[in-house]
């Protein structure tokens, strides 16, 4: 005999029953949306501003070297940097001892590095994005062949996850290039590295920030218009030709608009 309970369970699809909130008409809904878009506008707005605060944290200077295995042989801390100011570098756990090993490298490691954005914007913002982990190259090349990911990973040799912070649990640490000085500026771990992946969630830890003329950073630092920078991923290093015909739907979205309809029409 099949208990009520047991029924609740199996709605014919394997679903678990559930009690829906109210059904209201259009004008509702749109109210209540209204009221919850303002709280999270509030929070849009609150997040910007502890990314200006972040951006104003003291730096520490890096005196000690590291030394990395990467794909070409030995590189330091200032290498992984490939010519940029900026650095995020994540300590994945992919290593000896790892559930998963040698398959496959930590379950939430790889679930972000899932959700990591095409590389080329944030170089666009003269950012390098790294991955970290104590398992050899060889086996890293084939982890990453395996699971499609791009981002230049790297062999810990020493004693930096230690002293950054990474030697037993995950975390982002950020790095800026002055010359050949290099500073830790910020470092984020636990539920915090939920929020990374996006180009704007590793920006936005960043001493330099996304590098728009709207933000609060400090005097002199580098801003240009938003959007304007903003590119095809494969198309930053072309020269820009745009047709004519074209209008960019973020800068000008009424013309944009009147142009597709016309397209439409004709």
């Amino acid at each position: 005999m099949t208990t009520s309970k047991e029924k609740g369970r199996n709605q014919g699809n394997g679903h678990l029953a559930m009690n829906t909130l109210p059904i209201v008409s259009q004008q509702e809904w749109e109210a209540a949306h209204k009221q919850l878009l303002a709280k999270e506008k509030a929070l849009t707005h609150s997040r910007d501003a502890l990314a200006a605060e972040r951006r104003r944290m003291p730096w520490l200077a890096v005196d000690k070297k590291y030394e990395f295995d990467g794909p070409k042989g030995k590189v330091s801390l200032l290498e992984l940097f490939e010519g940029r100011r900026q650095l995020v570098l994540y300590r994945a756990f992919y290593e000896p001892g790892v559930f998963g090993w040698p398959d496959h490298a930590c379950r939430g490691c790889s679930l972000g590095a899932d959700q990591v954005a095409h590389l080329a914007h944030l170089n666009a913002r003269d950012t390098t994005l790294a991955y970290a982990s104590r398992a050899p190259q060889k086996d890293i090349e084939r982890l990453k062949a395996r699971m499609g990911w791009n981002m230049p990973w790297y062999t810990i040799t020493d004693s930096f996850d230690k002293d950054f912070g990474v030697d037993q649990w995950h975390g982002h640490n950020v790095f800026f290039l002055d010359g050949d000085k290099v500073f830790r500026t910020y470092f984020v771990n636990s539920r915090g590295d939920e929020a990374m992946g996006t180009t704007w969630s590793y920006l936005d830890i960043t001493p330099l920030g996304r590098q728009e003329t709207w933000e609060d950073s400090p005097e002199g630092y580098p801003q240009t218009q938003p959007y304007k920078w903003w590119n095809w991923h494969d198309n930053y290093q072309a020269e820009a030709a745009p047709d004519p015909k074209w209008t960019d739907i973020i800068t000008d979205p009424q013309e944009a608009a009147r142009k597709r309809n016309a397209e439409a029409k004709a």
